[in-house]
């Protein structure tokens, strides 16, 4: 493999790992490379992404090498998190909100059980806005994280605490269930013989 193709591994390893950052021993390990070629694949990276017209950089902290946005970006970064903040949730996001300030702290299964569907882009949506948080991690199996609200939910919707939040009735009790079947069974003809 060339040097053009190891870089570009290495930069999408460093990109999904994310926040975990990449060590020389994992690239070594997983470039199936030395250490003296590991560090130069990422200096040239990290000289790569010094020029202007790139917006990442890579940086190093304790042996860890990260891809971050350049400081220079910063008030673009800014004002894509507050319109995105602005920008209403969705009917999923509302969703798997109100399952979690009704049932909290609950794990992302324990969600998914309640909604029927996969709940992780609610999740992140909401982890994102700040308006649940990790509370924790089940004592289970796999330890799952779970979530629960934050002081950013009850000030989004104007609760002083979470014993504010309405109660939830059981309507369906107060439906009459024979009207409604009534107004999808009715026969087009009857209603035109009136």
């Amino acid at each position: 493999m060339n040097d053009q193709q190891l870089t570009g591994i290495l930069e999408s390893l460093l990109f999904v790992s994310g926040s975990d950052g990449l060590s020389i021993r994992q690239v070594r390990t997983i470039l199936e490379i030395d250490e003296s070629e590991a560090l130069a694949l990422l200096k040239k990276l990290q000289a790569d992404y010094q020029e202007p017209r790139r917006g990442l950089q890579l940086i190093e902290a304790e042996a860890t090498y990260y891809l971050t946005t350049k400081k220079d970006h910063a008030d673009y970064l800014q004002s894509l998190v507050t319109s995105n903040k602005k920008n209403k949730l969705s009917q999923a996001s509302l969703e798997t909100l109100a399952i979690i300030a009704y049932n909290q702290p609950l794990t992302r299964l324990e969600i998914e059980e309640v909604r029927g569907v996969k709940s992780d882009r609610p999740v992140q949506t909401l982890l994102s806005r700040g308006l649940i948080e990790e509370a924790g991690k089940k004592d289970t199996i796999g330890r799952p994280h779970l979530y629960k609200t934050t002081v950013e939910f009850l000030t989004y919707f104007g609760l002083k605490s979470i014993e504010e939040l309405p109660p939830l009735t059981d309507q369906l009790d107060d439906l009459d269930f024979n009207e409604e079947l009534d107004l999808f069974f009715k026969d087009p003809e009857d209603e035109a013989a009136k």
